[in-house]
């Protein structure tokens, strides 16, 4: 078995005095990610970098313990320099840290336990592993295992080489646990089964999963809610819910099973109800329907929950009251907030909280505090200016309100009318929240460059997208192409009242759903003079037998494509390609698991026949999310190159 335990071997920490790191580079933007606020509330740990502006290489990540008042450095853990490390995770006395750091090179991953300045490796797998989780206890951590693994967790990674016979083999991402002292790693959840997510149960003797049999990347859309028992590994279905689910979490007195269901196209993009069942098994009832918001993240906190949730421009936290589902908001901002329950973390008794936030125009910061007193805790990044001008555009059409942004130069010449390109998001089910632009790669270093051009960048979040409740996100199904576009181009012409758009000067652009949505713009409006196409679907019945996640589509089609092949057809671009006169450039990762690079070259093939101008690349060994920083910056140029030449930026 390719899996062992590490009980000797120490490797010391880089201890760091406040302010050090910060020093090492001040023009360096510095990230802060899986933001996690002790059990007490006193210190903060967050996986955190520094974007040096270096195109050709990623920002290493390290592990960081801070002052939660003062923002203090205390530790700094990197103890595998080859290594991207995974979420940290307290233990329940505060003293200690667990953490996993992922060599994709070597093939292996190592769990760390961090304690004052030294942290040392307790157990190692050959393959992929995350998510360490701390028993109730603190005598055992759990983590999630995928021994022997054949490519990176998820469905963005790039995909296996299929080659021999297909199917017959199956990662298996699985619960392991290890002894906290030290000792023997053991694989516990069933080896046929699929792990997404898991927790524990308050009195230590099993966890709470969302999981499914088969091939992980096409299975999550069905999973079941699960219960693994910690000794014997038996797995018992806790329910079968008819939607997605998140996020699932027991009460403290053990008796209820909270998680966030709705219509969810793509895991790890969270946002829907919140649901309770009891962990006994029963029928899962819906606490907060109509809700005008998206939830994104929950937790017990004295058999009560607290949720985190997208509302409209707002992100904000809210307390619920677990038998009624009547809720009471306890804070909002329109920032962008990210934390380890979601957009936050919060201290055991649910007082304090922590996260990493940030909006267009100003950089990360770590906030911390109680809720009505959150303050920023870091200020490394206060002294890097805006790089672009902001606007929340709000506009009705067809009996919605629909939101999104504007960015734009910061200085606008009051007698000259810039080209705009519209950018939508991926998804569906997603939405744009507030990300800081930065001058660097941090951020959208693509909308930065198209605004350094002379363009204005407008990311709308028409329907379909998170933000106003699961009946918005719900509008698009069996309509994709139909009331979200309809949106945009309402959207459109909002900006263009707003700010000094050329509406003569359009152009489209997104990657996966909104690849998609751009060649669907492309074969049924005229408005756009340049489009950029990014891993999208041409074709939704060839798509059907092509990808790897076919489950997606069900939920969103009402059918399968066998059941049902009109409403694919219908909603296909290639069947309108003779309508396309907009010079499309057309790309793709060539391993690309979610949206295959042959769909890519059907729609290029078609604007070809139709003598659109247009161009197809294929980036050597990517899946659906471009990784290497080379193959990143040459599609910034390109693109920017293409709006250039046609729309004059």
């Amino acid at each position: 078995m390719q899996l062992k335990a590490i009980a000797h071997s120490t490797f010391l920490a880089t201890a760091i005095l406040s302010g050090a790191i910060a020093q090492a580079d001040n023009s360096a933007l510095r990230e802060y990610r899986a933001v996690a606020i002790s059990p007490s509330g006193d210190r903060v740990v967050s996986l955190e970098s520094l974007d040096k502006n270096a195109p050709d290489k990623r920002p290493h990540s390290t592990v960081v313990v801070r002052d939660a008042a003062s923002g203090k450095i205390l530790n700094e853990y990197d103890p595998c320099a080859t290594c991207s490390y995974d979420r940290p995770s307290w233990s329940p006395d505060g003293k200690q840290v667990a953490f996993i750091g992922g060599d994709s090179k070597a093939g292996a991953a190592t769990l760390f336990v961090a304690a004052g300045r030294e942290a040392r490796p307790l157990a190692a797998v050959k393959g992929v592993a995350s998510t360490a989780r701390w028993s109730p206890d603190g005598k055992t951590v759990a983590l999630l295992a995928t021994v022997g693994a054949k490519k990176e967790t998820g469905a963005t990674a790039a995909g296996a080489r299929l080659v021999g016979e297909i199917g017959t083999e199956e990662d298996a991402q699985r619960i392991a646990i290890v002894p906290a002292a030290g000792g023997a790693l053991k694989l516990l959840s069933p080896e046929d089964t699929f792990v997404y997510e898991y927790d524990w149960t308050p009195d230590g003797k099993g966890f709470v999963a969302t999981s499914a049999k088969g091939n992980g990347d096409n299975n999550w859309w069905v999973a079941k809610l699960t219960h693994v028992d910690a000794a014997s590994g038996a797995l018992r279905v806790i329910a079968s819910p008819s939607t997605q689910l998140n996020a699932p979490r027991v009460s403290q007195d053990g008796k209820t099973v909270a998680y966030i269901g709705g219509l969810m196209s793509d895991f790890g993009a969270v946002g829907g109800d919140i649901w309770t069942v009891p962990l006994a098994g029963g029928e899962p009832v819906n606490l907060t329907p109509g809700f005008k918001g998206s939830f994104n993240g929950i937790v017990w906190r004295n058999n009560q929950l607290l949720g985190s949730a997208l509302m409209g421009d707002q992100t904000g936290v809210l307390a619920l009251d677990a038998k009624t589902g009547k809720t009471q908001l306890r804070w909002s901002a329109a920032v962008g907030s990210q934390g380890a329950e979601g957009r936050f973390s919060f201290s055991a008794d649910g007082i304090k909280a922590a996260a990493a936030q940030e909006d267009f125009e100003h950089g990360p910061r770590l906030v911390a505090g109680t809720l009505d007193k959150l303050a920023a805790i870091t200020r490394d990044n206060e002294g890097f200016a805006p790089q672009v001008s902001v606007r929340n555009v709000s506009w009705q059409n067809e009996g919605f309100t629909v939101q999104g942004w504007l960015l734009g130069p910061r200085n606008v010449d009051a007698n000259k009318k810039y080209p705009m390109v519209v950018q939508v998001h991926g998804g569906p089910a997603s939405a744009v929240s507030p990300r800081y632009v930065s001058a660097g790669e941090y951020g959208n270093p693509l909308a930065r460059t198209l605004v350094e051009a002379g363009y204005f960048v407008f990311m709308p979040n028409p329907r379909g997208s998170f933000g106003q409740g699961q009946e918005f996100t719900r509008a698009n199904r069996r309509d994709f192409g139909g009331g979200d576009l309809r949106d945009i181009l309402a959207g459109v012409d909002a900006a263009a009242r707003v700010a000094p758009v050329d509406v003569n000067r359009l152009g489209l652009m997104g990657h996966s759903y909104g690849g998609f949505m751009t060649m669907w713009g492309v074969t049924h409006s005229d408005r756009f003079k340049a489009a950029v196409a990014g891993a999208g679907i041409a074709n939704w019945i060839s798509y059907y037998g092509q990808n790897g996640i076919d489950q997606w589509m069900v939920p969103f089609f009402g059918a399968t494509a066998y059941d049902d092949p009109a409403i694919y057809r219908q909603l296909s671009p290639i069947e309108s390609i003779k309508s396309a006169k907009t010079p499309t450039l057309v790309y793709v990762g060539e391993r690309d698991v979610e949206t295959p690079a042959v769909q890519s070259m059907e729609f290029w093939h078609g604007l070809r026949a139709m003598g659109v101008p247009s161009s197809l690349v294929i980036y050597d060994g990517e899946g659906h999310a471009l990784r290497k920083p080379e193959h990143v910056r040459d599609l910034r140029q390109r693109t920017v190159g293409w709006f250039n030449r046609y729309l004059g930026g």
